[in-house]
């Protein structure tokens, strides 16, 4: 049998083509799957890898922060710590009761508000959400969900520059003074 060397080769040649091809293929692939921060300019190949690199490490660190704060809210985290699920900088405060917990969070100008009620205590997030009014807070979104006999609310506000002072400690302040009054008299 005999090999012919240029034969060979060519077959080499167009195996390592078609594989650069591929590989080529999936680079594009996986850079039109991550976000660009950059403007329009073409960014090297390495610097492509790079940024999918940061964008999943970024992911993964999200979604860590996410599972705590469910684990938080579901009151299943093993910490013990109940404000260990809030994912931002800014104030953060947390009230509780025997039926009843408030989580306030302050981002710049939005405001987070996480109540945790029992079916019995449905009346609070309405004062809640009169409170952050009387506050001067525009209430971009609200949504609930039901777990068993546990609601969990969750306020998102917008605080108005026209607010005077420390507007989440404000709330804060009358979100407790309603918590502990409604609470006792339950």
């Amino acid at each position: 049998m005999e090999h012919c060397p240029s034969s060979s080769r060519a077959d080499r040649k167009t195996i390592e083509k078609n594989r650069r091809n591929q590989m080529k293929a999936l680079y594009s692939k996986l850079n039109s799957l991550v976000p660009h921060q950059r403007s329009r300019e073409v960014t090297s190949l390495p610097d492509q890898l790079d940024d999918a690199v940061s964008y999943i490490k970024k992911l993964q660190t999200n979604l860590e922060k996410m599972r705590e704060k469910k684990e938080c809210l579901m009151g299943t985290e093993k910490s013990g710590n109940n404000n260990a699920g809030f994912v931002g900088g800014g104030v953060m405060g947390g009230l509780k009761s025997p039926q009843i917990e408030i989580e306030i969070q302050e981002m710049g100008s939005a405001l987070q508000v996480v109540l945790i009620t029992g079916l019995d205590y449905q009346f609070m997030f309405n004062e809640s959400i009169r409170v952050l009014h009387e506050e001067g807070a525009d209430i971009v979104n609200a949504s609930f969900s039901i777990v068993e006999d546990t609601i969990f609310h969750t306020i998102h506000s917008k605080i108005g520059e026209s607010a005077p002072g420390p507007v989440a400690a404000r709330i804060s302040e009358r979100l407790k003074k309603l918590v502990n009054g409604r609470a006792g008299s339950f």
